[in-house]
Protein backbone atom coordinates (compact mmCIF):
# COMPACT_ATOMS: atom_id res chain seq x y z
CA UNK A 1 0.00 0.00 0.00
CA UNK A 2 1.10 4.05 -0.71
CA UNK A 3 0.32 5.86 2.23
CA UNK A 4 -1.99 9.33 1.80
CA UNK A 5 -0.23 12.44 2.49
CA UNK A 6 -3.14 14.52 3.43
CA UNK A 7 -2.43 16.34 6.38
CA UNK A 8 0.54 15.10 7.24
CA UNK A 9 2.75 16.46 9.90
CA UNK A 10 5.91 15.73 8.24
CA UNK A 11 5.36 16.92 4.83
CA UNK A 12 8.29 17.74 2.71
CA UNK A 13 10.87 16.34 5.03
CA UNK A 14 13.58 13.25 4.33
CA UNK A 15 14.18 10.28 6.26
CA UNK A 16 16.89 7.82 7.10
CA UNK A 17 15.94 4.99 9.02
CA UNK A 18 19.13 2.72 9.49
CA UNK A 19 18.13 -1.08 10.25
CA UNK A 20 14.76 -0.43 8.08
CA UNK A 21 14.33 -3.88 6.73
CA UNK A 22 12.43 -4.86 9.87
CA UNK A 23 11.41 -4.58 13.20
CA UNK A 24 11.51 -1.57 15.57
CA UNK A 25 13.38 0.17 12.10
CA UNK A 26 10.32 -1.09 9.73
CA UNK A 27 7.96 0.11 12.15
CA UNK A 28 9.44 3.69 12.22
CA UNK A 29 9.86 3.78 8.63
CA UNK A 30 6.04 3.56 8.04
CA UNK A 31 5.03 6.03 10.72
CA UNK A 32 7.18 8.45 9.37
CA UNK A 33 5.89 7.50 6.03
CA UNK A 34 2.24 7.83 7.15
CA UNK A 35 2.95 11.33 8.74
CA UNK A 36 3.85 12.63 5.55
CA UNK A 37 7.89 11.86 5.24
CA UNK A 38 9.77 10.59 2.04
CA UNK A 39 11.88 7.70 3.95
CA UNK A 40 14.69 6.17 3.06
CA UNK A 41 15.38 3.07 4.24
CA UNK A 42 18.68 1.24 4.63
CA UNK A 43 20.21 -1.96 6.04
CA UNK A 44 22.06 -5.02 4.93
CA UNK A 45 18.96 -6.95 3.70
CA UNK A 46 18.58 -5.48 0.36
CA UNK A 47 15.25 -7.71 -0.08
CA UNK A 48 13.75 -6.84 3.18
CA UNK A 49 14.12 -3.44 2.43
CA UNK A 50 13.10 -3.49 -0.72
CA UNK A 51 9.60 -4.37 0.61
CA UNK A 52 9.38 -2.41 3.30
CA UNK A 53 9.97 1.12 0.57
CA UNK A 54 7.60 -0.34 -1.71
CA UNK A 55 4.66 -0.53 1.16
CA UNK A 56 5.18 2.96 1.72
CA UNK A 57 6.40 4.31 -1.35
CA UNK A 58 9.94 5.01 -0.25
CA UNK A 59 13.80 3.84 -0.83
CA UNK A 60 15.55 1.21 -0.20
CA UNK A 61 19.67 1.65 -0.02
CA UNK A 62 21.97 -0.89 1.07
CA UNK A 63 24.93 -0.44 3.57
CA UNK A 64 26.84 -2.37 5.67
CA UNK A 65 27.36 0.13 8.46
CA UNK A 66 30.01 -2.05 10.11
CA UNK A 67 32.34 -1.33 7.57
CA UNK A 68 33.47 2.29 7.35
CA UNK A 69 34.39 2.07 3.82
CA UNK A 70 30.74 0.98 3.01
CA UNK A 71 29.23 3.41 5.29
CA UNK A 72 31.30 6.08 3.64
CA UNK A 73 30.41 4.72 -0.19
CA UNK A 74 26.62 4.96 1.42
CA UNK A 75 27.28 8.55 2.16
CA UNK A 76 28.74 9.44 -1.15
CA UNK A 77 25.83 8.07 -3.18
CA UNK A 78 23.26 9.85 -0.67
CA UNK A 79 24.25 12.96 -1.88
CA UNK A 80 24.35 12.59 -5.08
CA UNK A 81 20.43 10.37 -5.45
CA UNK A 82 19.22 11.81 -2.93
CA UNK A 83 17.15 14.84 -1.45
CA UNK A 84 18.98 16.60 2.11
CA UNK A 85 18.38 14.52 4.61
CA UNK A 86 16.33 15.99 7.60
CA UNK A 87 15.18 13.55 9.86
CA UNK A 88 17.89 10.84 11.03
CA UNK A 89 16.74 7.72 12.78
CA UNK A 90 19.59 5.99 13.65
CA UNK A 91 18.30 2.40 14.71
CA UNK A 92 20.49 -0.20 13.02
CA UNK A 93 21.89 -2.39 15.66
CA UNK A 94 22.89 -5.76 17.23
CA UNK A 95 22.75 -7.81 20.65
CA UNK A 96 25.00 -10.00 21.39
CA UNK A 97 25.04 -11.67 25.36
CA UNK A 98 28.34 -13.97 27.30
CA UNK A 99 29.50 -13.71 30.48
CA UNK A 100 32.95 -11.93 31.36
CA UNK A 101 35.21 -14.84 30.68
CA UNK A 102 33.54 -15.26 27.22
CA UNK A 103 33.10 -11.68 25.91
CA UNK A 104 36.09 -11.50 23.57
CA UNK A 105 37.37 -8.04 21.93
CA UNK A 106 35.64 -9.13 18.90
CA UNK A 107 32.45 -9.29 20.17
CA UNK A 108 33.19 -5.97 21.98
CA UNK A 109 34.74 -4.28 18.85
CA UNK A 110 31.22 -5.72 16.91
CA UNK A 111 28.75 -4.16 19.39
CA UNK A 112 30.39 -0.94 19.71
CA UNK A 113 31.29 -0.80 15.85
CA UNK A 114 27.24 -1.24 14.78
CA UNK A 115 25.77 -0.20 17.49
CA UNK A 116 27.56 3.48 18.94
CA UNK A 117 29.90 4.75 16.42
CA UNK A 118 28.49 3.72 13.15
CA UNK A 119 25.79 5.71 14.23
CA UNK A 120 27.46 8.64 15.58
CA UNK A 121 29.09 8.68 12.26
CA UNK A 122 26.00 9.51 10.57
CA UNK A 123 25.47 12.17 12.53
CA UNK A 124 28.58 13.54 11.79
CA UNK A 125 28.28 13.71 8.07
CA UNK A 126 25.08 14.79 8.14
CA UNK A 127 23.88 17.09 10.59
CA UNK A 128 26.03 19.86 9.20
CA UNK A 129 23.42 19.74 6.83
CA UNK A 130 20.74 20.08 8.73
CA UNK A 131 21.88 22.90 10.70
CA UNK A 132 22.02 25.17 7.76
CA UNK A 133 18.06 24.77 7.26
CA UNK A 134 14.96 26.03 9.52
CA UNK A 135 14.74 22.10 10.95
CA UNK A 136 16.61 18.92 11.82
CA UNK A 137 15.72 16.23 13.69
CA UNK A 138 17.77 12.77 15.11
CA UNK A 139 16.73 10.19 17.27
CA UNK A 140 18.99 6.92 17.92
CA UNK A 141 17.26 3.86 18.88
CA UNK A 142 19.18 2.86 21.92
CA UNK A 143 17.98 0.73 24.55
CA UNK A 144 16.56 0.57 28.36
CA UNK A 145 20.09 -1.06 28.67
CA UNK A 146 21.69 2.17 28.59
CA UNK A 147 20.61 3.79 31.06
CA UNK A 148 20.61 0.08 33.42
CA UNK A 149 22.50 -3.08 33.72
CA UNK A 150 21.60 -6.70 32.50
CA UNK A 151 23.73 -9.75 33.26
CA UNK A 152 25.87 -11.35 30.52
CA UNK A 153 25.82 -8.04 28.49
CA UNK A 154 28.73 -5.68 28.86
CA UNK A 155 29.58 -4.98 25.70
CA UNK A 156 25.73 -4.02 24.90
CA UNK A 157 25.22 -2.45 27.54
CA UNK A 158 28.58 -0.41 27.19
CA UNK A 159 27.55 0.10 23.42
CA UNK A 160 24.05 1.47 24.49
CA UNK A 161 25.17 4.01 26.89
CA UNK A 162 27.69 5.18 24.33
CA UNK A 163 24.48 6.81 22.39
CA UNK A 164 22.93 7.92 24.95
CA UNK A 165 26.45 9.97 26.36
CA UNK A 166 27.21 11.03 23.39
CA UNK A 167 23.06 12.07 22.62
CA UNK A 168 23.72 14.06 25.60
CA UNK A 169 26.78 15.95 25.19
CA UNK A 170 25.93 16.56 21.09
CA UNK A 171 22.98 18.25 22.51
CA UNK A 172 25.15 20.81 24.39
CA UNK A 173 26.69 21.27 21.06
CA UNK A 174 23.63 21.50 18.55
CA UNK A 175 21.25 23.48 21.35
CA UNK A 176 21.91 27.11 19.50
CA UNK A 177 20.55 25.49 15.86
CA UNK A 178 17.59 23.99 14.73
CA UNK A 179 18.49 20.19 15.12
CA UNK A 180 17.29 18.20 18.00
CA UNK A 181 18.74 15.18 18.85
CA UNK A 182 17.39 12.62 21.72
CA UNK A 183 17.94 8.92 22.54
CA UNK A 184 14.48 6.35 22.94
CA UNK A 185 15.61 3.70 25.04
CA UNK A 186 13.10 0.83 24.91
CA UNK A 187 12.90 -2.60 26.62
CA UNK A 188 11.73 -5.77 25.41
CA UNK A 189 10.05 -5.24 21.83
CA UNK A 190 8.19 -7.89 19.53
CA UNK A 191 10.97 -8.28 17.04
CA UNK A 192 13.41 -11.05 15.85
CA UNK A 193 15.60 -9.93 19.16
CA UNK A 194 12.83 -10.82 21.39
CA UNK A 195 12.74 -14.21 19.00
CA UNK A 196 16.47 -14.75 19.54
CA UNK A 197 16.29 -14.28 22.92
CA UNK A 198 13.33 -16.61 23.74
CA UNK A 199 14.82 -19.20 21.97
CA UNK A 200 18.13 -18.55 23.99
CA UNK A 201 16.19 -18.81 27.28
CA UNK A 202 14.76 -21.85 26.44
CA UNK A 203 17.16 -24.28 25.42
CA UNK A 204 19.60 -22.85 28.46
CA UNK A 205 17.22 -23.46 30.96
CA UNK A 206 14.98 -26.18 29.91
CA UNK A 207 11.62 -23.87 29.76
CA UNK A 208 9.14 -23.57 26.84
CA UNK A 209 9.34 -21.15 24.30
CA UNK A 210 5.90 -19.47 26.09
CA UNK A 211 7.58 -19.71 29.35
CA UNK A 212 10.76 -18.01 27.96
CA UNK A 213 8.44 -15.06 26.31
CA UNK A 214 6.57 -14.94 29.51
CA UNK A 215 9.91 -14.67 31.98
CA UNK A 216 10.51 -11.37 29.59
CA UNK A 217 6.90 -10.00 29.53
CA UNK A 218 6.93 -9.99 33.63
CA UNK A 219 10.04 -8.38 33.43
CA UNK A 220 7.61 -5.15 33.46
CA UNK A 221 4.93 -3.93 35.96
CA UNK A 222 2.76 -3.91 32.80
CA UNK A 223 3.22 -7.73 32.09
CA UNK A 224 3.73 -7.07 28.64
CA UNK A 225 6.47 -7.08 26.03
CA UNK A 226 5.90 -3.55 24.10
CA UNK A 227 4.60 -3.23 20.06
CA UNK A 228 6.96 -1.86 17.74
CA UNK A 229 4.34 0.34 16.60
CA UNK A 230 4.40 2.03 19.87
CA UNK A 231 8.11 2.72 19.73
CA UNK A 232 7.22 4.06 16.37
CA UNK A 233 4.89 6.59 17.98
CA UNK A 234 7.35 7.95 20.38
CA UNK A 235 10.02 8.58 17.40
CA UNK A 236 7.30 10.15 15.26
CA UNK A 237 6.34 12.25 18.05
CA UNK A 238 10.17 13.61 18.76
CA UNK A 239 10.26 14.43 15.34
CA UNK A 240 7.47 16.82 15.19
CA UNK A 241 7.99 20.33 14.66
CA UNK A 242 6.85 21.45 17.63
CA UNK A 243 8.96 19.10 19.65
CA UNK A 244 11.68 21.51 19.53
CA UNK A 245 12.29 22.12 23.64
CA UNK A 246 12.75 18.07 23.74
CA UNK A 247 16.26 17.99 23.25
CA UNK A 248 19.18 16.10 24.75
CA UNK A 249 16.78 13.13 26.39
CA UNK A 250 17.04 10.04 27.21
CA UNK A 251 13.40 8.46 26.79
CA UNK A 252 12.56 4.78 28.09
CA UNK A 253 9.90 2.78 26.38
CA UNK A 254 9.77 -0.10 28.68
CA UNK A 255 6.08 -0.61 30.34
CA UNK A 256 8.00 0.69 33.71
CA UNK A 257 10.94 -2.02 33.65
CA UNK A 258 13.79 0.01 34.81
CA UNK A 259 11.30 1.56 37.80
CA UNK A 260 10.31 -2.21 38.82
Amino acid sequence: MVYSWAMATLRGKTALVTGGGRGIGAAIARKLAAEGASVIVCGRNQVALEAVAAEMGGTAMVVDLSDRASTDAFLTRLASECPPIDILINNAGIALSAPLHKCSDEMWDRMMEINATAGFRLIRALVPGMITRPYGRVVNVASNAGVSGYGYTAAYCASKHAVVGFTRALAIDLAKTSVTINAVCPGWVDTDMVAEAVERIASKTSRSDEEARSSLANMTPQGRIIDPAEVAHLVASLCAVEARAIHGQALVIDGGQVLK
